[in-house]
């Protein structure tokens, strides 16, 4: 806590789906908290990005806006994933550097990963392959700033670390079917189905492909407690330790809601990664470990999109 009430923080993105919980938590630790949306800096905008960090004047930037989206998503919009992600990390990267900000966190994602990569990922493996090829372009942008962030520190002394955090979920999640990951998508689907009395819901892909989700309060517990004393250039990944297959993962959500039909798996549409664990070992090294089960975790989920529903 008195790291906390010395520190000015920059939170970008912070009306987004992470960057809320990171709000919520530096309240919490009584931080000076400069919350950043779109509406106001955008950061592909390099001037924005001086204009922000001359105005908030931070000790610390915690960079969690990023343009994020489902499978669907990320086919149908690669090049404005890449783009996005690259210039808003790079410009933040730059700037900070210059005007000497104190420390600077960026997020990453598991899409960085090769598609092959052996399980549970560890960090060292982050450079053995090509990532999988739904989602690559968003992955190598991100990719690309921890190596921006390293050279920044090689060569202008940045103090900026890269996290790696596994699938998130939780309370306040995106809903929107155009855009959605795996976790919201099937719980908006499985609503939808209970409440028009549909017998039967076609899913993407095999079922097969395995996938672990971090409860966004846990994560953005994680990039806190990474903020206060990681200060390695080596990447660091955060993950709850769990694994399930996406077939097991739809029928638990589906019993959570009510919902109790046939699921179809389409094989014609794509599966992505055929598995994503990752070894967290680095990051209990400062203390931090996932502290929310999975089925907590999708209760909590499912109860906040559905008093969501029925709220005026």
């Amino acid at each position: 806590m008195t790291f906390w009430a010395d520190q000015r923080v920059v939170v970008t993105g912070s009306a987004g789906f992470l960057g809320s919980a990171l709000v919520r938590q530096l309240h919490a630790r009584q931080a000076d908290i400069v919350e950043v949306r779109s509406a106001e800096y955008d950061l592909r905008d390099r001037g924005a990005v001086q204009r922000l960090i001359a105005t908030a004047r931070p000790t610390l930037i915690v960079h969690a806006a990023a343009h994020v989206g489902g499978i669907g998503a990320n086919q149908a919009q690669p090049a404005d994933f890449f783009y996005d992600n690259l210039l808003m990390g790079a410009h933040l990267i730059h700037e900070a550097a210059v005007a000497g900000v104190p420390k600077l966190v960026t997020i990453g994602t598991v899409c960085s990963y090769p598609k092959h990569t052996p399980v549970p990922f560890q960090e060292h493996n982050l450079w053995a392959g090509y990532p999988e090829e739904t989602n690559a372009p968003y992955g190598i942008a991100k990719k690309a700033l921890l190596v921006q962030a390293q050279a920044y520190r090689q060569q202008y002394g940045l103090n900026s670390i890269h996290l790696l955090p596994t699938n998130l979920y939780g309370p306040g999640d995106n809903f929107d079917p155009d855009s959605s990951h795996v976790i919201p998508a099937l719980i908006r689907r499985f609503k939808h189905a209970l409440e028009s009395d549909q017998s039967e819901v076609t899913l993407w892909g095999t079922g097969q492909p395995t996938r672990e989700f971090l409860y966004v309060d846990d994560a953005a517990d994680g990039v806190l407690r990474a903020a206060e004393v990681y200060d390695d250039p080596r990447p660091c990944n955060l993950g709850s330790g769990h694994e399930i297959r996406i077939c097991d993962l739809a029928l638990i959500i589906a019993e959570l809601i009510g919902w109790y039909g046939v699921l179809v798996w389409d094989a014609s549409k794509p599966d992505g990664q055929p598995r994503r664990l990752l070894d967290t070992t680095r990051a209990q090294t400062f203390g931090w470990k996932a502290q929310t089960s999975l089925y907590q975790g999708l209760k909590a989920t499912v109860a906040w999109y559905c008093s969501q529903l029925s709220s005026p």
